[in-house]
């Protein structure tokens, strides 16, 4: 498994849908940045403003990084991890 370590924190969990398909989601607001090891297979799409991360339950999560976009693009792309 590889792994990317990132700043981030918590801005949005997605918990589903609801019966209308709308989804279920909790606003967070973490002030601080927490460097944390991240399984690539877990991330689903990566913006200049958000990692969308799966998680337990069949959970989402929307992180904010600290890192630059690029950075972090050019981090993956050394790794082999980008076509």
């Amino acid at each position: 498994m590889k792994y990317i370590e990132l700043s981030v924190r918590t801005a949005m969990i997605v918990h589903g849908f609801n019966d209308d398909n709308w989804e279920v989601t909790e606003k967070v607001q973490e002030e601080t940045y927490v460097k944390k090891m991240i399984a690539v297979d877990r991330i689903q799409s990566v913006s200049a403003e958000f990692l969308l991360v799966s998680g337990s339950h069949d959970r989402m999560m929307y992180w904010e990084y600290q890192e630059d976009y690029d950075e972090v693009r050019t981090r993956l792309q050394l790794a082999g991890l980008l076509i």
